[in-house]
């Protein structure tokens, strides 16, 4: 099995990128802040792996952090979620509110994530609970034990991308807005956003 690749960035797609280890190009599927993070066309870079072996193909996903590839395992363990719909999960939130989420029972912020349904977010509760813990940082048992999270996280990516679904763009442009805005702003700026404030700012990138 690959567990990491270390190479340089051939190109970059939506959702993929191929990474050249050796003169083999490798097409891995990665979520868009690890899309973002990627360096430039011929620079190196280093990526988790996570390897699906499947009947008819071998599948490989690819996170920046070893966190974000542990939560991708622990989401896809649960009945329902397969590996396209953990990349989403992760593309719309991060690792750390994903738990605070889990560990709060937040089932209307769960379901803002794109293809999480309510049966499906009420199962990640449930299963993944008492696993994250270590994933979260300290903030975890504060939200267990019922306190607040804190404010401005990045599930307003998730609602952004809802809102310009329902404006009628598709996912890919929605992704590739989100990802232009990140790149231009920086991380920080970025998460800082309100959901309206992100919203215009996609739009005015898809103008």
């Amino acid at each position: 099995m690959i567990a990491t690749l270390t190479g340089k960035v051939l190109l970059k797609g939506l959702d993929r990128a191929v990474i050249d280890v050796a003169g083999v190009g490798y097409e891995v599927f990665v979520t868009t802040d690890t899309l973002t993070r990627l360096p430039d066309s011929s620079e190196d870079a280093f990526l988790h792996i996570y390897t699906q072996v499947r009947e008819d193909a071998i599948v490989l996903y690819g996170f920046m952090e070893l966190e974000e590839k542990e939560m991708f395992l622990h989401l896809t363990s649960v009945s329902g979620i397969g590996p396209k719909l953990g990349l989403a999960a992760l593309s719309g939130m991060r690792v750390n509110e994903l738990c605070r989420a889990i560990a709060a029972r937040d089932v209307k912020l769960l379901t803002s994530l794109q293809g999480v349904g309510k049966k499906t977010a009420e199962r990640i509760c449930v299963e993944l609970k008492d696993k994250v813990g270590d994933l979260a940082g300290g903030d975890f048992e504060t939200v267990a034990a019922g306190g607040d999270a804190a404010p401005g996280t990045s599930s307003a990516v998730a609602d952004v991308l809802s809102a310009l679904g329902n404006l009628g763009y598709g996912d890919p442009v929605c992704r590739k807005s989100l990802t232009a805005v990140k790149k231009r702003l920086g991380d920080e700026a970025f998460y800082a956003l309100s959901v309206e404030e992100l919203l215009r700012e996609c739009l005015r990138s898809l103008a």
